[in-house]
């Protein structure tokens, strides 16, 4: 059974209009909302970005993001089908509990290891993709 966790907060490909909304959607309460949690952002060069939150990051980073409320009676079910999307079982990246702007705290998926990665200064993995989409 979960903690008493019931939201998860998303930034990069898991955020509506990515490839992997799908995933999530089905398990939101609702559109959710705008937030951000203290952290740096990084593309990986795979198509996709990675968090390292709180502590663990270098001071002064914020990750831009959204915050969605899950269904209650689906949270189990959710936290299975984004920690095989997410490769926990890997070990690219590990599910936590971070504090968002709002104070809401809620689940996320950090980095984990064996990737390259390119600090994101915006914090903002949709501003990025669009800005290197253009330069190229």
């Amino acid at each position: 059974m979960s903690t008493t966790i019931s939201h998860v907060f998303v930034y990069g490909t898991l955020r509506p209009g990515d490839v992997r909304w799908r995933f999530l959607q089905p398990f939101v309460v609702d559109s959710g909302w705008p937030d951000t949690v203290v952290g740096r952002l990084f593309d990986t060069g795979l198509d996709y970005p990675a968090a390292i939150f709180d502590h663990r990051a270098a001071p002064g980073g914020v990750i831009i993001g959204q915050t969605y409320p899950l269904l209650s009676a689906s949270i189990d079910r959710c936290l299975e089908v984004l920690d095989r999307e997410e490769d926990t079982v890997g070990g690219r990246y590990r599910r936590t509990v971070v504090a968002t702007e709002r104070g809401i705290r809620a689940y996320a998926y950090e980095y984990g290891a064996d990737l390259a990665l390119t600090p994101i200064v915006s914090g903002d993995w949709f501003v990025h993709r669009s800005s290197s989409t253009i330069d190229r």
